[in-house]
């Protein structure tokens, strides 16, 4: 009787073992991950995986198909949220305790986010400060719950359709008014003559923020960031989705191979106040398109880098792009290699299509010079 209870025991022990390892392992078909210290819903969050930049460096016409390094391989991932403590552990003394106001901290969140750091600090220096840090905002105000911790799901980039990466949009808070902040005027002449074939970003995001012309042998070579060219003097039209959008580029020198990705990307620089008309409509990147001429968006003049200034629409074999050798700390020089630079749009975006191009081709009046 006592060997047969013993079993039983036993039995249960196996079971009770079996149920909690299962409990841990991730359900079959989900991502892996090298999390050595708990399985969590936010292991699938951008934030934890990086699934971002790897998915469209490692896409078949991705960055990747130059370089043949893995992304594994990168330092990129370096910066991506391994634990909680990243954003939440404080210093406290001799011990360390959870902090909810370290996480709305901005400096937590400039550690990573680089780009947005020297946004701010261009802006301010231009007199164009992002409308939402002068109000006093910051990130986690419009970025919070899921758009830090994920929601469960997997996703393969912030500006994925469905399930979104990203959550936080103009919408949120002006239209829905989900929360106190100035209201969106539908019968504004701007708003309504755009409809919801423009999004805010094209009109109200001061420029493009672009981290320009990797150089990607040096970067390897010394290990860390900074081989590049911070730009801020044009803002690229995009479409995403149907909408006109503002964009950048990613443009990036390996081994004289030159490589750019055009992407929909929101520059935190916001105005309260849109743009002209002429802005956009007939400015002189779209006339020097329509008379078949391309816009040398980047060049280099007498030993310079020289930026466009002004709004680009992202008509692909319209612009013109410098690529660089870096070859001392600040000192740069074409790329000689005369092969075809290798594109890619990433990030959903695509090129203006040519009903959208012929808007911008068209000249309008401003709504209150109509008679």
């Amino acid at each position: 009787m006592k060997s047969g209870w013993k079993s039983i025991v036993r039995i249960l022990a196996v079971l009770f073992l079996a149920v909690v390892l299962l409990t841990l392992l991730p359900i079959s078909g989900q991502a892996q991950t090298d999390c050595p210290c708990l399985w969590s819903f936010f292991n699938k969050s951008l934030h934890f995986t990086g699934n971002g930049m790897r998915y469209w460096y490692e896409e078949p016409n991705g960055f990747m198909s130059v370089t043949n390094i893995p992304y594994n391989n990168l330092n990129c991932k370096e910066c991506h949220v391994r634990s909680c403590d990243k954003c939440h552990a404080l210093q406290n003394g001799p011990r360390m305790e959870f902090s909810k106001k370290k996480s709305r901290d901005m400096e937590t969140c400039m550690q990573c986010h680089l780009r947005e750091k020297m946004t701010f600090k261009f802006c301010k220096a231009a007199g164009r400060l992002d409308v939402h840090v002068k109000a006093g905002m910051v990130c986690a105000d419009c970025h919070y719950q899921c758009d830090v911790h994920g929601d469960g799901r997997y996703k393969i980039s912030m500006r994925h359709p469905y399930p979104r990466g990203v959550v936080a949009s103009c919408e949120g808070c002006h239209v829905e008014q989900k929360v106190d902040a100035p209201e969106f005027d539908r019968q504004l002449p701007s708003h309504k003559v755009h409809g919801d074939k423009l999004d805010c970003s094209a009109c109200h995001v001061s420029y493009s923020m672009a981290c320009y012309n990797c150089h990607f042998d040096r970067a390897i070579k010394e290990g860390k960031k900074g081989n590049f060219i911070p730009m801020n003097k044009w803002l690229l039209l995009i479409n995403y989705q149907g909408k006109v959008t503002a964009g950048s580029v990613m443009s990036l020198v390996y081994k004289n191979k030159k490589f750019i990705a055009y992407c929909p990307y929101f520059t935190h620089c916001v105005s309260p106040k849109g743009r002209k008309c002429n802005d956009c409509h007939q400015n002189k990147a779209v006339r020097e398109m329509m008379k078949g001429h391309k816009v040398p968006v980047v060049s280099f003049k007498d030993g310079k880098i020289v930026p466009w200034q002004g709004v680009v629409p992202v008509v692909p074999d319209k612009l013109e792009w410098v690529f660089l050798h870096r070859v001392d700390k600040n000192k740069w020089e074409p790329v000689k290699d005369g092969e075809k630079t290798k594109v890619q749009f990433a990030a959903y975006g695509k090129p203006l299509t040519k009903e959208q191009f012929d808007k911008l081709a068209k000249k309008v009046k401003a709504p209150e010079e109509k008679k």
